[in-house]
């Protein structure tokens, strides 16, 4: 007689970058909206402390955490260690890149996460270039046991023609693509005030129906592929135990 066991650990979803426009924040935001349609409770870490941009469109789930300070790096190691079923989404700043990987270095944070069941994630957003495969092969030297997601931004950074050949020399066969945005659905998601979530739940009725069609469209997609890794991750942590 067999059975199923579940081994759920807890995400943490780190999206980064060493290199600026690449779509970091959007990314993050999207992350974000998906676990809202998806009545998941989600926490965010906005580490640009000027811009704050993740902050701006979920003020009341967001800690802004300056890693330049010890306190703001309390604010966000400390609170994604602290027990809770909230999925933790971290959008960490161009600038806060290497003091991020470093500090959770020092501190051992990913050895604390896996002790304490929880799973981070990177989410690596790539600019095309041969120095993000490197910036990826140092994650993944330095922890090998860490997830991670390679994500092109087709608004942010295209990649072109070569798109295929170049994700195939990450070092990780996983990621997301996300599609370029018109311009028009662009000036739409900009603005502060609109949420993407709420526009799927309850679109607004004075929007164009060929820009409303369009957007939903462009977020179907995107969040396709985070419910397809979803599963799939799912899938990975079931243990069928033979009695």
């Amino acid at each position: 007689m067999g059975c199923v066991r579940m081994m759920r650990r807890q995400p943490v979803y780190l999206v980064c970058s060493p290199h600026p426009r690449v779509g970091t924040s959007t990314t993050a935001r999207l992350l974000a909206d998906y676990h809202v349609v998806e009545k998941r409770p989600f926490a965010t870490f906005d580490t640009d402390p000027h811009e704050r941009v993740l902050a701006t469109f979920f003020p009341a789930e967001t800690t802004v955490a300056d890693l330049s300070v010890t306190r703001g790096q309390i604010a966000l190691f400390d609170r994604l260690l602290v027990p809770s079923p909230e999925v933790r989404i971290v959008d960490i700043w161009t600038r806060s890149y290497r003091q991020f990987f470093a500090q959770a270095s020092d501190i051992g944070f990913f050895e604390e996460a896996e002790r304490l069941d929880l799973q981070p994630i990177v989410l690596f957003m790539t600019n095309g270039s041969f120095d993000a495969v490197d910036a990826a092969d140092e994650i993944a030297r330095t922890w090998p046991e860490l997830p991670m997601i390679v994500v092109s931004n087709e608004g942010a950074a295209p990649l072109g023609e070569a798109v295929h050949d170049h994700l195939a020399s990450f070092p990780t066969d996983r990621n997301f693509q996300i599609p370029e945005l018109d311009p028009i659905m662009r000036r739409h998601i900009e603005n502060p005030n609109f949420s993407l979530s709420r526009f799927l739940l309850y679109p607004p009725s004075d929007m164009s129906l060929v820009v409303r069609a369009d957007l939903r469209t462009w977020l179907r997609s995107v969040f396709a592929q985070f419910h397809s890794y979803h599963l799939r991750n799912a899938l990975e942590g079931t243990r069928y135990l033979l009695k």
